[in-house]
């Protein structure tokens, strides 16, 4: 049903500044500049090798414009959507339907991009709020169209996502939607004694939706909350960004055996922000 972590959204509240500054933390800049005028709303696009990074401002009336002032009056600039792609939009309508859930038909989108004009469409799935438990997400499927491919080699560039954390109170519930439901693999579930908590690994277009539960008396919720990228050399990324003026911490052991990261501490609109380089042995 879900083949791809499709793109990741970012609410910020001036689309220009938020630019210059993951253009910084990235490397490069974004490869596609546009708006949804029927949804008030302007992007900027980063494109990775397995996903890419939408920054939304408001730019007019619309429900678009709408959603993105209502997280940003809520809890400020940050990340606010996953969301999830699939090749037949149509086979997942009717399979998520068949599983008792009330989804209403696709919608259509269309965008230009400033650079060059050139044109993409989709189509999007927008879930019940059963299925999305506190997460603004949606499926959706690319008709026409593509985003400007990933080209760097430059070793201090950030080349693709590494993993995407996501905070919950229930393990067993995320499961039943992502693994049973969206039909993404779960590869890994296990209890981290010294945290004191669960985590879980769904895998899917060579990235990781990292899960990580912790019980309340609430009912059942996610929350987005951070990001963690991979890039060739991590020495090389973080002169690259210390020249750039963004904050960074120093290059330590990461948790993961044969990795080295880096915290970003500037920059990020909100999102917590990792870098990841994977030591080839």
């Amino acid at each position: 049903m879900v083949n791809t972590l499709d793109h990741l959204i970012v609410a910020v509240e001036d689309l220009e500044k938020a630019e210059q500054n993951y253009t910084k933390i990235f490397g490069m800049p974004p490869v596609w500049k546009g708006e949804h005028k029927e949804l008030g709303t302007a992007n900027a696009l980063f494109n990775f090798q397995n996903t890419y990074f939408e920054l939304l401002a408001v730019k007019g009336e619309g429900l678009g414009a709408a959603l993105v002032d209502y997280y940003l009056e809520q809890s400020g600039e940050g990340l606010i959507g996953v969301v999830l792609g699939t090749d037949d939009i149509s086979k997942t309508t009717t399979e998520i339907r068949d599983k008792g859930f009330a989804v209403a038909d696709h919608t259509e989108g269309e965008g230009i991009n400033f650079k060059d004009q050139q044109i993409r469409k989709w189509k999007n799935l927008f879930l019940p709020p059963e299925l999305t438990r506190g997460i603004f997400s949606f499926i959706i499927q690319h008709t026409e169209g593509e985003l400007p491919p990933f080209k760097t080699q430059e070793p201090s560039v950030i080349n693709k996502l590494d993993h995407l954390v996501i905070n919950t109170n229930d393990a067993d519930g995320f499961i039943k939607i992502y693994k049973d439901i969206f039909g993404i693999r779960l590869a890994l579930d296990k209890v981290i004694d010294h945290w004191k908590s669960r985590m879980l690994f769904f895998r899917l277009n060579k990235t990781t939706i990292e899960v990580i539960e912790k019980k309340d008396d609430q009912d059942s919720n996610d929350r987005l909350w951070g990001l963690s990228w991979e890039v060739e050399s991590i020495k090389e990324a973080h002169k690259r960004l210390v020249a750039e003026g963004v904050k960074v911490t120093p290059i330590k052991k990461g948790i993961k055996e044969n990795t080295l990261v880096i915290t970003i501490k500037s920059n990020t609109h909100n999102v917590p922000t990792l870098l990841i380089e994977h030591i080839k042995g």
